[in-house]
């Protein structure tokens, strides 16, 4: 697991939000560029950089500071806020920024993120805040998307994201656990590294998020700040924990393993092959939502692709259930 040291940077300044909200901003020190080197000095494997005045209002003047600071560091510097055209996220790239974050960009306009991922990459991470339905949550948590966890992953993964921020939207990291089941439903979804950033209360949280597995794999890192310059702990802290990995259980007293019968190998295939319809008909419906929102933006060659898409997969659907069917008639004839 890495360790993302977020800088948020708010009219030049490093700032604290203590309930995240720009109102309550408060003013750590002037120098983010030094704040960015110190957190890499405590162990940081990569600087995680909010532009608070670009997300929240759409004003660029700290672009210039954020150029700086990205050739100051020695090491990756992960760029967000306000990162809402193909122009900006290629300017920042350019600049040597190691990897852009799309938020709610990836939401409403999920062309140029496949755009922006075939052009760069390994360059795009994709941010999503998640409500406890797994809604995803936008604009600083003030729209609801109707959207959902698992479809926008798998359609950002398609795309080409490089790896997902996953943080839960409404939570106070000071007072609220981390949400193990969404991040742990995040790393079934998806292939990519799945990044907790929504924060930790304190050191046993960041032990708990270290111990989540899935299907043999844990989260690809956690990005921290709040809590640091809050005083809840030090990075240098947190990289221990970090580097020591999960906490051994005691071992089980030896039992006699019960041996429960599994299924025939005729069973095993008819599971898999009802598994690869299931995947098919998820891909279609997913085109076919993504075709109805080309549709309503008057993107006629966009939603013809994606209901060609969505075509594909129901016939392959379909040939996959006429295999089922030839089968089961053999069995029975025989």
């Amino acid at each position: 697991m890495d360790l993302y040291a977020r800088v948020n940077i708010l009219e030049g300044k490093s700032v604290r939000l203590p309930r995240g909200s720009l109102d309550n901003a408060i003013t750590l020190d002037n120098d983010p560029i030094s704040r960015a080197r110190n957190w890499r000095e405590q162990g940081a494997d990569a600087i995680h950089v909010v532009d608070l005045d670009a997300a929240a209002r759409g004003d660029y003047r700290n672009r210039d500071l954020i150029d700086r600071l990205i050739a100051a560091v020695d090491g990756p510097v992960q760029v967000a806020g306000g990162i809402r055209s193909h122009v900006e996220a290629a300017r920042l790239i350019d600049a040597g920024a190691w990897r852009v974050v799309m938020g709610t960009a990836a939401i409403e306009d999920q062309n140029m993120v496949w755009d922006l991922c075939r052009d760069h990459p390994d360059k795009i991470v994709v941010s999503l805040d998640v409500r406890p339905n797994e809604e995803i949550a936008t604009r600083g948590w003030t729209k609801n998307s109707g959207r959902f966890l698992e479809e926008v992953l798998l359609e950002m993964s398609s795309a080409g994201a490089v790896s997902f921020l996953i943080a839960e939207a409404g939570r106070d990291a000071l007072i609220e656990p981390p949400d193990k089941k969404i991040l742990a439903e995040a790393l079934r979804i998806v292939d990519e590294p799945v990044i907790a950033s929504g924060g930790v209360r304190h050191l046993e949280d960041l032990q708990e998020l270290i111990s989540i597995e899935e299907g043999g794999r844990r989260l690809g890192g956690v990005v921290v700040g709040r809590e640091v310059t809050h005083g809840r702990f030090t990075l240098t802290e947190a990289k221990a924990v970090i580097d020591a990995g999960p906490i051994q259980k005691a071992a089980e007293p030896a039992t006699k393993p019960v041996v429960e019968p599994g299924p025939s190998p005729a069973q095993a295939s008819q599971i898999e092959r009802y598994r690869q319809v299931a995947a098919e008909l998820e891909k279609g419906a997913s085109h076919a939502r993504t075709a109805a929102k080309r549709i309503k933006e008057g993107n006629q060659p966009r939603d013809a692709a994606h209901g060609f898409a969505v075509l594909g997969h129901l016939v392959r659907a379909e040939e996959i259930l006429d295999e089922i069917a030839a089968e089961h008639a053999d069995r029975v004839e025989s």
